[in-house]
């Protein structure tokens, strides 16, 4: 199942507690509703250049999502009703966002080198790295409680607990610019190398594993974990396909029509079918 949304490249999703997708049209500044039936709602953002990004489900049970481009936090309800939070650092280019264990949510900052932290009451909390340029991307919560991220120019995976103590994890491959990053099943944290076509499984303990792809030039750029059949599945962004990965590290690829389809960000949808979107205009439905 496909569902146009023409010029709005729609970038990442997640399932709703309404039973519903939830999805930001990163070009359009809008975030879009969908039914496992089809239909599709869309709501305006106050910014049509607000660039709505990553988009989670907070303890709230409100949609919570990083609008990159004004350097605000969203939040939307399930009816539609949209909010927004500013950011204490100009221009710090809000990222990946996760619920976290402590009833607030957790952002990356592209441009600051920091991690926030907001509150559903929209209170923010910023915590400095200790390493310039590094381009904190994709974020979530880990089996420890803790938060894990990928930094993307620093070629490693952090860890933050909630009292703001970072820990950096160096990676084995130099440039693999790690981005996306899920908990899998394992209770380890699996996360893609776009720039050297791998997919990594770090454990709590920080030992690191890397699973080279078939196509080393892919490009894989999200990740997340099925929960009924323990794979882990990622985009491949530069060859339109979807891959799975099991937790002993076999992969299977599959192709989807277009290869210049762009997929990026991706979830297990309500009806347990892979959803993925794709930055030409459409959403992708996988049977189970």
């Amino acid at each position: 199942m496909s569902v146009r949304a023409p010029a709005s490249g729609p970038y990442a999703l997640t399932t709703g507690p309404d039973e519903a997708l939830w999805i930001t049209l990163v070009h359009a500044g809008e975030i879009a509703r969908l039914t496992p039936d089809g239909r599709l709602d869309r709501h305006r953002l106050d910014s049509a250049s607000c660039g709505p990004s990553v988009i989670t489900v907070g303890p709230d049970k409100a949609l919570w999502f990083t609008r990159t481009q004004d350097h605000r936090i969203g939040r939307m309800t399930v009816t539609g009703q949209e909010s927004s939070f500013p950011l204490p650092a100009p221009g710090s280019g809000p990222f990946g966002i996760t619920s976290a264990p402590d009833d607030a949510l957790w952002f990356t900052q592209l441009h600051t080198d920091r991690i926030g932290r907001i509150d559903t009451e929209g209170r923010v909390t910023e915590f400095p790295l200790p390493v310039g340029g590094a381009v904190p991307s994709a974020i979530t919560t880990g089996p420890d409680g803790a938060l894990w991220f990928t930094l993307n120019r620093a070629n490693a995976v952090g860890r933050i607990g909630l009292g703001g103590d970072v820990r950096l994890h160096p990676l084995p491959t130099g440039h693999a610019a790690p981005v996306g990053i899920t908990r899998g099943v394992d209770d380890a944290l699996w996360f893609v190398e776009i720039g050297a076509g791998q997919i990594g499984r770090i454990g709590p303990d920080g030992r690191i594993r890397e699973f080279p792809l078939p196509d080393r030039t892919c490009r894989p750029h999200a990740i997340t974990a099925d929960p009924a059949t323990g794979v882990c599945w990622f985009t491949e962004w530069g060859t339109g396909r979807i891959g799975s990965i099991t937790p002993v590290g076999r992969v299977e690829e599959y192709e989807l029509p277009d290869p210049s389809s762009e997929p990026h960000g991706l979830a297990v949808g309500p009806d347990g079918a892979l959803y993925v979107a794709l930055e030409i205009g459409e959403i992708v439905r996988l049977e189970p």
